[in-house]
C-alpha cells in the first residue's frame, strides 16, 4: 500500500494540489524508520491536546512529504527534494514545545542539528541514497537550497507548506478551502529576489494579497496567550519529568507523543495536566499572578512579506503592509496562566 492510500481524502486532495503526479520513487524514502516515526508527533506543538483550541491533526511526516511535493513540483530535483523530507527528522514530541524546553523559544531550531545524525543512522535511507547516487551532505540541510527554505520574511517551501496546510487542514478558524489553497498554489512561481538569489513568489498581486491576510492571521495565532503557554507549559512538565528520571532526552525522539502523555498521566502532574487538557480558556493580566503557575514568554515571529514579481508586497501593496504591521504589532506582555501550580 502506498504512504498516499494511508492518508485522509482532504489531505490526499491537498496533496494533489502541490503535485498532481507524485513520483513513486519518494515512497520507499517515506518508509524509513526514522521519517515513519514522524507520523506520532503534531505539527499543533501539543496544542491539539487542550480545548482551548479548535484544531485538527496533521502530523509532522505529513507535513515534510508536502514540503518535498513542493520543491519537486517547482525544480524536480531529487536532492532537493530529499532535503525537504528530510528536514524535520530530527523532531522531537511536541514539536517547538521542546525548543522551549531547551530556551530557543525565538529561533526554535535547537533539534535540527540532529537531522544528519537520524538519516546517517537509519540503514533504509542510506541504501537508498547510495543506490541513487546522493552524498549524505547533499540532503541533510534543507537551509542550501533557496527553493527549500531561506530567512524569514521570505517565501521558500517549508513556510508556504505550513501556511497552506495550517490554513486548509489545522485551524478550523482560519476558514480556507482546498479551492482557496488551489488559487493561492497556482498562482506561485520561482522568481529572483533582491539579493540575485531565487525565491518563491506570486504572479498576481490580488491573489498574494490574501496569502498575506491568512498567513498574517495564523502568525499571530502560531504566537497568541494560548500557544505560548502550551509550549512552556509542556516543556515544564517535561523537563521536570526528565528530572525525575521518568522521561530521557532519547524518549523525546523514539516515543510517540500517546507515550509521553500516557507517563505524564500517571505521574504527579496528572491534575495539572487534566486541568490544562479539559480547560475552555486562558487567563491573562498585566500584573505578575500570585499562587499559580504563569508563564510571560515571548516566541518567534514567523511572516511572510512575499514577492509579486519580483517586488516585495509590502512595498507596493497598502492591504498587505496593514496586516503585515497588524502582526508584528501584537504584542507578547502578559501574564498567562491558569488555575494551577506545581
Amino acid at each position: 500500500m502506498r504512504y498516499l492510500d494511508t492518508l485522509s481524502n482532504k489531505v490526499k486532495n491537498y496533496f494533489y494540489v502541490l503535485e498532481p503526479n507524485i513520483p513513486d520513487w519518494l515512497d520507499e524514502y517515506i518508509e524509513s524508520k526514522n521519517l515513519q516515526k514522524q507520523k506520532y508527533v503534531s505539527v499543533s506543538n501539543g496544542m491539539i491536546y487542550t480545548k482551548m483550541v479548535d484544531n485538527n491533526p496533521y502530523s509532522s511526516l505529513e507535513h515534510s512529504v508536502a514540503v518535498s511535493l513542493i520543491i519537486w513540483h517547482f525544480t524536480h530535483d531529487k536532492k532537493q527534494t530529499l532535503s525537504g523530507l528530510f528536514h524535520d527528522i530530527a523532531t522531537p514530541v511536541f514539536k517547538h514545545a521542546i525548543d522551549f524546553l531547551n530556551g530557543d523559544y525565538m529561533k526554535q531550531e535547537s533539534t535540527e542539528y540532529l537531522t544528519s545524525y537520524f538519516i546517517k543512522t537509519d540503514k533504509k535511507i542510506m541504501s537508498l541514497l547510495k543506490r541513487d547516487g546522493i552524498k549524505l551532505e547533499e540532503v541533510d540541510n534543507y537551509h542550501i537550497y533557496p527553493v527549500a527554505d531561506n530567512e524569514t520574511p521570505h517565501l521558500a517551501a517549508d513556510r508556504l507548506e505550513y501556511s497552506l496546510s495550517n490554513a486548509y487542514i489545522v485551524y478550523n478558524n482560519v476558514n480556507v478551502s482546498l479551492e482557496d489553497i488551489r488559487k493561492i498554489y497556482n498562482d506561485i512561481e520561482i522568481e529572483t529576489n533582491e539579493d540575485g538569489i531565487q525565491e518563491l513568489g506570486f504572479k498576481t498581486l490580488k491573489i498574494a494579497e490574501k496569502f498575506v491576510k491568512i498567513t498574517s492571521k495564523l502568525s499571530i495565532l502560531y504566537r497568541d496567550e494560548v500557544s505560548r503557554y502550551t509550549y512552556q507549559f509542556l516543556a515544564d512538565i517535561v523537563k521536570k519529568l526528565n528530572e525525575d528520571e521518568k522521561i530521557s532526552k532519547k524518549d523525546l525522539f523514539e516515543k510517540k507523543e500517546s507515550e509521553i502523555i500516557k507517563i505524564i498521566e500517571n505521574s504527579k502532574y496528572k491534575k495539572e495536566y487534566e486541568i490544562w487538557k479539559t480547560s475552555n480558556k486562558i487567563h491573562k493580566s498585566k500584573y505578575k499572578p500570585k499562587n499559580v503557575y504563569y508563564v510571560n514568554q515571548k516566541a518567534k515571529i514567523r511572516y511572510i512579506n512575499p514577492l509579486v514579481k519580483g517586488k516585495r508586497i509590502y512595498d507596493i501593496s497598502d492591504n498587505a503592509r496593514k496586516n503585515i504591521d497588524k502582526n508584528l504589532s501584537y504584542k507578547m506582555d502578559k501574564y498567562i496562566y491558569l488555575d494551577l501550580n506545581f
